[in-house]
């Protein structure tokens, strides 16, 4: 069971028989009442996205998640195809399971998937991901002194984000999973 202190982003618990996942929680405590954990959590079989609050006492299930290790093969309309990496078997998550999360990843790339009862319901990204810049126009000089110190940039995957003057086409660039921004250069 899993208590107010227990849960986290990207913790797993089941309401309903059906396995969640917290995408986003704020914890508060006013005077003399106890602490209230307001979070969102998103259904791994449907997508669903729910609000809920917890008061100091009250436990959720812990929903019993498996890792292993894919290789994301490709996608097309419907699905995210991915190689189990201890079997080689193949298999395909609905993209509604996955939204959002291949635009940080390139053909081959290993990924945590999560099983729940034995079936793949989602992945599991690292913290950062090294991407390389195939798109973004040249710092123009004087654009510090707007304050404009950043420009838009188009990597490999399609993903677009926002980088510092100094990166040009080519350069390898460290981005969050979490928020999509940029972190820094990587140099090879």
């Amino acid at each position: 069971m899993l208590d107010i202190s227990d849960i986290h982003l990207g913790s797993a618990m089941k309401f309903d028989g059906q396995p969640y996942v917290v995408i986003w929680m704020q914890h508060s405590k006013q005077g003399r009442a106890g602490a209230i954990l307001r979070f969102k959590i998103k259904n791994l079989l449907d997508g669903r996205v729910l609000e809920k609050s917890f008061h100091g006492s009250d436990k959720a299930e812990e929903a019993d998640l498996e890792r292993s290790k894919a290789s994301y093969l490709y996608q097309d309309q419907s699905f995210a195809y991915f190689m189990n990496i201890g079997n080689y078997e193949q298999f395909n998550i609905d993209l509604s399971q996955v939204e959002g999360q291949l635009v940080y990843l390139r053909e081959g790339d290993n990924v945590d998937v999560l099983y729940f009862e034995g079936r793949p319901v989602t992945i599991s990204l690292p913290n950062k991901v090294n991407l390389k810049v195939t798109e973004t126009i040249d710092g123009v000089r004087g654009d510090t002194a707007q304050g404009k110190v950043t420009k838009p940039a188009t990597l490999e995957t399609g993903m677009e984000i926002f980088v510092p003057l100094f990166i040009k086409e080519g350069d390898i660039v460290k981005v969050s999973t979490e928020t999509g921004d940029y972190v820094e250069r990587v140099n090879e």
